[in-house]
């Protein structure tokens, strides 16, 4: 994969503190408004999940020039997932780019190629395969320079402390967080106030959406992402780990697995 695009702007460590601290005293609405006049090449992060949601009506109310949307159709949401991308775009009139694993359409493509069940055989392979990779190549074409994601402090793990802007190590993307100090009580009243659209799986019980086969609804009590990946100990799909880190495993993982079949096969 070619290296993306610098960025418009360079921040050295010292700039991108005094930036943090600065944005940090600043509403949401005003992180956005900073966006946009900042960088070229902007666009909007989101699974469509409540945070994206907010940010994507806080957009439109601004009544500027609509921001550009990527999705990462990871081929395993849940119908639920696919309809709000529909309802949104209908309602705010944003270009919406959707990316896909590579060389499949369906999930019969990506089972058909992947193996079935892929994400309990080899859940970074997985990872890698339906959004990182995805999201690489959305970068690349769109000529992205900065996203705006919906990420929150509050959403604890390895989003603990997640600072309003940071800049990818060695690709030099810019990646936007306006409600990083945001709670999910917070996100909550602003979607109904406002009457934004959102997963109809939040009246069941969800409160963070991932993939259908490793998400479930939440208990009474527990954090916000608890019913992500139940029982193990992760925290993030990959998408904002380190890329290259991230790529090496894949290649490792699938060269080990290609290993592994031609001994079985010689073996035969």
């Amino acid at each position: 994969m070619p290296s993306l695009a610098a960025p418009v702007l360079q921040f050295d460590e010292a700039q991108l503190a005094h930036i943090n601290q600065r944005l940090a005293q600043m509403t949401p609405e005003q992180v956005l408004s900073w966006a946009r006049v900042t960088f070229d090449g902007l666009f909007q992060e989101t699974a469509f999940g409540p945070s994206g949601n907010v940010i994507t009506d806080m957009l439109h109310a601004q009544q500027a020039a609509a921001v550009p949307v990527i999705f990462i159709d990871t081929l395993h949401h849940f119908d639920e997932t696919l309809d709000l991308a529909r309802r949104s775009q209908a309602r705010y009139g944003f270009a919406l780019h959707t990316f896909r694993p590579e060389a499949c359409e369906t999930r019969g493509d990506f089972a058909a190629k992947h193996g079935d069940e892929l994400w309990a055989r080899d859940d970074v392979v997985y990872d890698y395969a339906v959004k990182v990779e995805p999201a690489r190549r959305a970068y690349e074409q769109l000529a992205v320079r900065a996203v705006l994601t919906g990420r929150r402090r509050s959403q604890k793990g390895d989003r603990a402390q997640l600072p309003v802007v940071e800049i990818e190590k060695g690709t030099g993307l810019v990646k936007i967080n306006p409600l990083a100090t945001w709670s999910f009580q917070q996100v909550w009243a602003y979607l109904r106030a406002n009457e934004v659209p959102y997963n109809a799986l939040l009246d069941c019980g969800y409160k963070s959406v991932g993939d259908y086969h490793s998400t479930r609804p939440v208990a009474e009590g527990e954090d916000e992402r608890a019913g992500r990946w139940a029982g193990s100990n992760k925290t993030e799909c990959g998408l904002h780990k380190d890329y290259f880190a991230m790529r090496a495993a894949f290649v490792a993982r699938k060269k080990a697995q290609e290993a592994g079949v031609a001994v079985a096969a010689s073996a035969a």
